[in-house]
């Protein structure tokens, strides 16, 4: 059944427990196929309410900074594993101390951390940390440079001019994260140019971390491919593999609820104003940039119909929209309905210009809505001093 818009607040995060559990069957049904362990990236789902759902069917998760690696010990009860750019000096006992795994970023890193990690592994036998090393295989199909860890001067992984031909000891694994909402035949060219420059050190390894940007519950989505690459790494080099996607885990799980706040003339443009903000609350809208879909209207300007260009409530000028068409003139009051709103979403969001952050809810198997959290101005001012 449809959520019923009537019952939630606005503006507001809704996520759909029951899709959310479609997307987490598909993705259990994976990893199971394939052999492979499937892992939960907070970069693109922190909504720990719904971590005990998400607990059901995965057993790990994977964080980029100790406060999420803290999420993730409090929400799931796991050590989490753990990449960073670079890891910062006072907070690397904790990060041990809360992570299984842990990904250096160069060797750089790894070299000023190596004998922490040493010490901590042989004081603590039974907590033992598995290292890796970030590589880049210098081959990506992301468009969009802001979301391309290849382009040429990137920080992220370490070319294969930069290892020896041995993997350093404490170095187990091996961790490349070069897609982005891409299908498996993306994978499987990537795979190509990874075992082309790495695959002497992939013999080497325990596991291959093969990060995020599988969009595998995307309608379409090549599944049975992204199975047969995963298994038949595994065998022909003997490790385990890691994949921790971002965005299929709460692919079309949910929206954010608006309210139409004003409507007005500027030069010949209808603009219609929300209580919502794409700067502040949907800022992938602008960083990538891409148009959201909106429940019940056209996605392009129609001839004949209703059309607005939709801006949000900040100061920013640039805090706008394209233009939609709708059957009916928009008023005072109407509910805007924004798609896919979850992933790389609330992980987003700020207060500029004191705009109050969206509440989060969750509509339930039962049809029921559940408030999780709103905001105010402790949320604001707590961001300051």
């Amino acid at each position: 059944m449809p959520i019923d818009y009537t019952k939630v607040p606005s503006p507001c995060y809704v996520l759909d427990e029951q899709l959310l559990r479609n997307n987490l069957e598909l993705i259990d049904s994976v990893q199971k196929a394939a052999g492979c362990k499937i892992i939960l990236a907070l970069k693109g789902f922190s909504m720990f309410s719904a971590f005990p759902i998400v607990k059901e069917y995965l057993s790990g998760a994977t964080a980029s900074s100790l406060n999420e690696i803290k999420l993730i010990n409090d929400y799931f009860g796991y050590r989490s594993h753990t990449y960073a750019p670079a890891y910062l000096d006072h907070e690397f006992e904790e990060v041990m101390e809360r992570s299984s795994h842990i990904t250096f970023n160069s060797m750089g890193q790894w070299e000023r951390f190596r004998e922490r990690v040493e010490a901590f592994n042989q004081q603590n036998p039974d907590r033992r940390i598995s290292c890796g090393i970030r590589v880049n295989p210098q081959y990506s199909e992301v468009a969009t440079d802001m979301y391309n860890p290849c382009v040429p001067g990137s920080r992220l992984g370490v070319t294969r001019n930069q290892l020896p031909d041995q993997l350093p000891e404490g170095i187990e694994g091996i961790h490349f994260h070069t897609l982005c909402e891409n299908d498996s035949t993306t994978l499987e060219r990537t795979l190509e140019a990874l075992e082309a420059r790495f695959g002497d050190l992939l013999h080497q390894a325990k596991w291959l971390n093969m990060g995020g940007g599988h969009l595998m519950t995307r309608e379409g989505y090549n599944i049975e491919l992204l199975i047969e690459l995963v298994k038949r790494i595994r065998g022909k080099y003997d490790l385990d593999v890691i994949l921790e996607p971002g965005s299929a885990i709460a692919w079309r799980t949910g929206v954010l609820v608006s309210n139409v706040l004003d409507v007005l003339d500027s030069q010949g443009v209808q603009v219609a104003i929300l209580d919502t903000s794409f700067a502040a609350h949907m800022p992938d809208t602008l960083e990538m940039p891409y148009k959201p879909y909106i429940q019940g209207a056209y996605h392009e300007p129609q001839e004949g119909k209703p059309t607005y260009r939709l801006g949000g409530m900040t100061c920013l000028a640039g805090d706008f929209m394209g233009d939609y068409s709708f059957d009916q003139p928009l008023q005072i009051g109407d509910l805007i309905v924004f798609e896919d709103m979850i992933h790389y979403t609330m992980v987003k969001t700020t207060t500029f210009n004191g705009v109050n952050l969206p509440s989060i809810g969750i509509w339930k198997k039962d049809q029921s809505f559940q408030l999780v959290r709103s905001y105010g101005y402790e949320s604001f001012k707590d961001r300051l001093s």
